[in-house]
């Protein structure tokens, strides 16, 4: 007889992780259409070493990439596709989540002296391909932990030990952790020059989503895969969630102990970042995982991160692309020349005292905005998928 309290089925449909990556992309959307230079601290990424809760976003999106490769892997496994096909679906969807971030890098500013090759789908589309490739080929747990450990020590020993050339060593001839004389940027000044997010006016100094700092987002999306193994297994759903609060308590100590030697840096994708940024991702599936599967709240509440779950690749493409179309729609008013995004804040949030409030009532607004395209296929079941 079939113990009720273990998961029905290995490849059944996680809610609570349809409800984390809506919560995400949602966030994402928010943090990336802050409302400008009022808006609050806590809305826009540290400058350099710290940690804001706008530097999580990003990373908790990755890990639910991995965490999403235990499950849809497995489900078409299950209805009979072979690993060679998996694997060409793999590696097609990488490409095609690549040049999407081209697109979007190039949305209405395509300039090909300066077009911008890295970005935030670019990178998604690295670390889904080599995690998914790795998980098909081999997927043991134990070879990913194992190569989650090489990834985050491999990439300290890199940044700490390895001469920066033309500089010298971190530590000693230069500050470790440069924010300009730094392995991570040298290797982009030479790949990519002058086609880095920090072009202008800062002359191609660096890329926050460059070629090396590649290794330890791919630890990140391990880490996920990791979570969505122990989802997966047939123990009691109250032992997994013991088991994601104990490896977020982990994760967060763990990480934030190296920090003292190996400061967290989102530019950089730092190890010590990459566990403290999976321990906050842990903390709230955790808690999405005890309110949706253990306790059965499904109603009301999930209604919004469901909406933006289904479709979240189209709803980071539209409010990537939405700015750029709305500033671009030009047309008098007074006597002056303006665009569709300068009047309605100049008719609407100018108006709130506070600019902390002005920009937050922006941000939300424009998350609002982004929920419609995404709602209307939700209400017609349409879900696209790259």
């Amino acid at each position: 007889m079939t113990n009720p309290a273990l998961t029905p089925s290995p490849v059944q449909r996680l809610l609570s992780l349809d409800v984390l990556r809506g919560i995400t992309i949602a966030f994402m959307i928010m943090v990336n259409n802050n409302g400008g230079a009022g808006s609050w601290h806590f809305m826009n990424h540290a400058e350099w070493n710290g940690l804001t809760p706008t530097d999580l976003v990003f990373p908790t999106f990755v890990f639910v990439v991995g965490t999403s490769i235990a499950f849809a892997f497995e489900a078409r496994l299950a209805r009979g596709a072979t690993r060679a096909q998996l694997a060409w679906h793999t590696v097609k969807r990488a490409a095609i989540l690549f040049l999407l971030g081209l697109v979007v890098n190039g949305s209405w500013t395509f300039e090909l002296a300066h077009f911008r090759i890295y970005g935030v789908l670019q990178r998604i589309a690295i670390c889904y391909l080599v995690v998914g490739l790795f998980y098909l080929w081999d997927r043991r747990v134990w070879t990913k932990v194992t190569a989650l450990v090489v990834l985050l020590v491999g990439y300290w020993a890199l940044l700490r030990l390895v001469p920066v050339p033309g500089a010298g060593v971190p530590g000693r001839d230069i500050p470790f952790m440069d924010q300009s004389q730094n392995l991570v940027s040298w290797l982009d000044r030479h790949i990519f020059p002058y086609h880095l997010y920090l072009d202008y006016p800062d002359h191609n100094v660096r890329d926050p989503e460059g070629l090396l700092s590649d290794l330890p987002a791919i630890a990140t999306t391990l880490l996920g895969l990791l979570a969505g193994l122990w989802l997966r297994g047939r123990k009691a759903v109250p032992t997994k969630t013991l088991g994601l609060a104990a490896a977020t308590v982990v994760c967060l100590a763990s990480g934030y102990l190296w920090s003292v030697w190996f400061p967290l840096n989102k530019n950089m994708w730092t190890s010590s970042y990459v566990l403290v940024a999976a321990g906050w991702s842990l903390l709230v599936l955790t808690l999405a995982y005890w309110t949706v599967e253990q306790k059965g709240w499904r109603k009301g509440w999930t209604w919004p991160w469901l909406v933006f779950g289904s479709n979240a690749i189209v709803a980071y493409m539209f409010s990537e692309l939405l700015p750029g179309t709305l500033g671009n729609i030009h047309f008098m008013t007074h006597g002056r020349r303006t665009d569709v995004t300068a009047y309605v804040i100049a008719h609407t949030f100018a108006h709130i005292p506070d600019p902390g409030w002005a920009a937050f009532a922006y941000s939300v607004t424009f998350t609002a905005i982004c929920l419609v395209p995404v709602w209307i296929l939700y209400r017609k079941k349409i879900f696209v998928k790259v």
